[in-house]
Parts: C-alpha cells; sequence; structure tokens
C-alpha cells in the first residue's frame, strides 16, 4: 500500500462553500483536489493501492479529515469539480469524534488531527517526509507501505513537524526545484513505479 497525508492549513472544514471557488472560499481546497486526482488516476485507471488522507484545518469546525481508499473508491472523475464536491458531501456528514463515515464508496470522513492521522498510519507502514532538504528521491530505497507526508502551499508547520519528527521519518526531495505538492505525488508514484515492475 501507499499512503498519503496532505495538510489543508486553511481548508474549510465545512460543506456550505461553493464549487465555482474552491481556491478563495474553501481556504485552498483546489490543491487538496489535485492532491487526490495525483494519488490515484492512470490513464484510464485508478490506483487500488493507495490511501489519502486530508487534513483539514481551516475554519471553526476543525480539524476534520477526509480520506479517500482506493481500493472501493468510485465516482472519482478527473475535474476539479467532482473531487471538490465529494469532498463537500463528506463534510456535509454530521461526524461525530471517534467516528468515521464513509459519505460515499470510498470516501470517508473523520474528526482526526493531524497527530490522530500520524499516530493511526504509525502502525501500518514508514513515514517519507517530501521535504526540500532530503535526500534525493532516486538515492533513496523505499520502504513496504511508505506514508508520504507533505503540506499544501505551506510548510507543516512547527508543532506538525515535531510531531512527525517524533516518528523518525525518512526525508526525501524529489527534484532540484520546489514544486507544487501533486506533482511532488506523482513524482513520489512514478519511482515507485519503476521500482515495483
Amino acid at each position: 500500500m501507499r499512503y498519503f497525508v496532505i495538510t489543508g492549513h486553511k481548508a474549510v472544514t465545512t460543506g456550505d462553500f461553493k464549487l465555482d471557488d474552491i481556491a478563495g472560499g474553501a481556504g485552498r481546497l483546489d490543491i487538496l483536489v489535485r492532491c487526490v486526482n495525483s494519488a490515484f488516476f492512470l490513464s484510464h485507471n485508478l490506483r487500488k493501492d493507495v490511501e489519502a488522507y486530508l487534513v483539514l484545518e481551516g475554519g471553526d469546525d476543525a480539524p476534520k479529515t477526509v480520506v479517500f481508499k482506493g481500493e472501493d473508491l468510485r465516482y472519482l472523475n478527473p475535474d476539479e469539480r467532482s473531487t471538490s464536491s465529494l469532498i463537500r458531501n463528506a463534510l456535509l456528514k454530521r461526524v461525530e469524534p471517534g467516528q468515521e463515515l464513509r459519505s460515499s464508496p470510498g470516501v470517508y470522513i473523520t474528526r482526526m488531527s493531524f497527530s490522530d492521522v500520524i499516530g493511526r498510519l504509525s502502525k501500518v507502514g514508514s513515514f517519507v517526509y517530501l521535504k526540500e532538504d532530503g535526500i534525493d528521491c532516486r538515492e533513496f530505497d523505499f520502504p513496504e507501505n511508505p506514508i508520504f507526508v507533505l503540506g499544501d502551499n505551506h510548510d507543516l508547520t512547527e508543532e506538525e513537524e515535531q510531531e512527525l519528527l517524533s516518528y523518525s521519518p525518512d526525508k526525501i526531495c524529489i527534484g532540484p526545484y520546489s514544486l507544487h505538492a501533486d506533482h511532488c505525488m506523482i513524482i513520489a508514484q512514478n519511482e515507485l513505479d519503476r521500482r515495483t515492475e
């Protein structure tokens, strides 16, 4: 399995945003939407061996985490609007602490924080922190069941980074330039694909 944890530092946690304004009114939810597409889409198929955790930290009802699970994911289309709609439908569910509710096949909503998500995933794989001062991904020996952690258009907060570092993650760099989060994910997936085929 491959896991991705992406923090949306301003991404809203209520479903009252307009689908035409996910970059502004939804707190840069557009970045997370593109990350979902990068996590799952192949040319004519979806990756089944991927889970993506979108940690939403904006608004009065934060935090919440929307989880996409490739093995039973349905109704995911390449356009940003329909992916935003899946996230919004999840956020419209009334979820209590400790619950994980399914909003559509393969999409779940929880009240997990970044710390909760990291703690939960620490039991299933090894953390790989996508960081510009990490080792080159082409020289990196990927672990089994990697858990990739990255921020949106902002780095992890100091508190989030300390939480992650407490699990002694590997740090990898995707390349010589700073890239968008969704592009980093595609490159990481490609590096793994080349080694597992």
